[in-house]
C-alpha cells in the first residue's frame, strides 16, 4: 500500500487574531487521490481550531483526546496540550500514531508533535506537512514586509506554497479565531 501524503496547514496570529489555514490535497505516491479534503477543526465552543498532518485516523483520534482534555480543562489550550503531549509520549497506543497538530486559541498557537513536543513559536506563525517550511517562509515575509492581516497572511502565504510545493494546491480553508 502506498503512503497518503500532502498536507500543508500554517497559522499566523497578528493584531490579536488568529488564522489557521490549511490546503485541500491529498497525494498518494504520485497521484492526487483528493484536492478539497478539510484538515481543520473547531473545538471547544468553536473557540480552539486544530490543523493537522499526518495520518488522517491517527489526527483525528488525536484530536478527540485533545478534545476530552480541553474539556478536562476548561478551554485552556496549553494545559489541554501538555496532558496530550504526555499521554501520547508514554502510552504504548497512542506512541504508534503518526501525526502533527497545530492547536491556537485567540491568546495561544501551540505545535503538538508525538515526540512530546509542546512548541510556542516565539514569532506566531508556524506551518506543519509537506509544505510546511514553504508557507512559514511566505508567511514570514508577509508579515514583515506587509501590512495583511492574519487571515490574509494565510491565504497568500498557502497560495504561495502551493506554486512550490507538488503536495499542495490552492484549494484552501482558513478558520480565524478573535
Amino acid at each position: 500500500m502506498e503512503k497518503i501524503i500532502g498536507t500543508t496547514i500554517v497559522a499566523v496570529c497578528r493584531d490579536g487574531k488568529t488564522a489557521v489555514g490549511g490546503d485541500g490535497q491529498v497525494t498518494m505516491a504520485n497521484t492526487v487521490i483528493k484536492n478539497n479534503a478539510v484538515k481543520l477543526r473547531r473545538l471547544y465552543h468553536d473557540r480552539v481550531v486544530v490543523g493537522f498532518a499526518g495520518a488522517v485516523a491517527d489526527s483525528f483520534a488525536l484530536m478527540a483526546k485533545f478534545e476530552e482534555k480541553l474539556e478536562s480543562y476548561n478551554g485552556n489550550v496549553t494545559r489541554a496540550a501538555v496532558e496530550l503531549a504526555k499521554e501520547w509520549r508514554t502510552s504504548k497506543i497512542l506512541q504508534r500514531l503518526e501525526s502533527l497538530m497545530i492547536v491556537a486559541d485567540k491568546e495561544t498557537m501551540l505545535l503538538l508533535s508525538g515526540s512530546g513536543e509542546v512548541i510556542e513559536p516565539a514569532d506566531k506563525i508556524v506551518g506543519i506537512g509537506s509544505g510546511g517550511t514553504f508557507a512559514t517562509a511566505a508567511a514570514r515575509a508577509l508579515m514583515k514586509f506587509t501590512e495583511l492581516d492574519s487571515r490574509r497572511i494565510v491565504e497568500e502565504s498557502l497560495k504561495i506554497t502551493a506554486q512550490m510545493c507538488i503536495y499542495t494546491n490552492d484549494s484552501i480553508q482558513v478558520e480565524e479565531i478573535q
